[in-house]
């Protein structure tokens, strides 16, 4: 028997679906129900009532649009952007209290090899993800059950995928040949949502992985073991600590090199050692220094 949940679903669809109106176009959804949460092969739709995970994704698929089905909505303020990666302005560096994860389900996007880790490079440039070598073509898996945010190309990106999940997380898989997946889709934890490639800023194949919470990255080295490719913890209690980075982010200041500068003239002028130049830079005392370089020096 159809539950009163699904028949509401199904109106909405005849209304305002066919009737040329859809909820996702808005950044922003207003008075919508409270938040879906995933429940083993379940989604929770209201306290009694619950949708296995095979309607929903039906549903998806047909095209039928209820705001009540976005993963996590009442947790990120019912704001659904299907552009920016980032569009909450919310600040978790200061988060007060543990927000517990199910990472039980995660799968890795690809299994090989680790190419570049999540942190500060070139001495100023911080990488907000993880990279791993690929072959173009090769598959990316979503991480989690979830649904996909967003499915477009950006200069630095290149081709990628955003998802949302239900256990509150959010994933970006960058630098694709191909998507494989829509906007709005439902997707499962393991399921090909793209094919590995070489485009956007990249000097060559490989994924660009990002775990996000209400915007804001977490090290994936935190929460998956890349050797086994498998997840550190089932559950994962998420705190202040995770971004403890960023806080370092903000009092991060940087020089601009300019004609005649050495390291030496520098160091004088910013009242920081050479060698602390060098260390926080990534380069040695005799580096040739370029016209408009940034340095790092805090």
């Amino acid at each position: 028997m159809i539950n009163m949940r699904l028949i509401n679903v199904l109106i909405f669809y005849s209304v305002f679906v066919l009737g040329g109106y859809n909820a996702y176009s808005q950044s922003i959804i207003l008075n919508l129900p409270p938040t879906v949460i995933l429940s083993e092969n379940h989604i929770s739709l209201e306290d009694d009532e619950t949708m296995l995970f095979d309607s929903l994704m039906n549903l998806s698929s047909l095209g039928i649009v209820d705001a009540s089905l976005i993963p996590a909505a009442h947790l990120y303020n019912y704001v659904w952007d299907n552009r920016l990666v980032n569009p909450y302005q919310r600040r978790v560096i200061d988060m007060p209290d543990t927000m517990v994860i199910d990472f039980s389900q995660f799968c890795a996007p690809n299994r090989n090899l680790v190419t570049s880790d999540f942190g500060f490079r070139r001495g100023w440039q911080f990488h907000y993800g993880i990279d791993t070598r690929l072959k173009i073509g090769d598959s990316i898996c979503s991480s989690f059950d979830g649904m996909v945010r967003i499915v477009q190309r950006g200069r630095a990106y290149g081709n990628y995928i955003v998802i949302r999940h239900f256990n509150g997380l959010e994933t970006v898989y960058a630098h694709l040949s191909k998507h494989l997946v829509k906007v709005n889709q439902i997707v499962r934890a393991g399921e090909i949502i793209g094919l590995g490639g070489n485009t956007g800023r990249s000097t060559g194949p490989h994924l660009h992985y990002e775990i996000r919470y209400l915007g804001q990255p977490i090290s994936p080295r935190d929460l998956i073991d890349f050797e086994s490719h498998t997840a550190i913890f089932r559950i994962v209690d998420l705190n202040a600590e995770h971004f403890a980075y960023a806080k370092e982010l903000e009092e991060v200041r940087y020089y601009t090199v300019r004609r005649g500068d050495t390291l030496s003239v520098i160091s004088r002028r910013l009242g920081v050692s050479v060698d602390r130049l060098c260390q926080m830079n990534n380069i040695r005392r005799n580096s040739v220094l370029r016209i408009g370089q940034r340095l790092r020096y805090t």
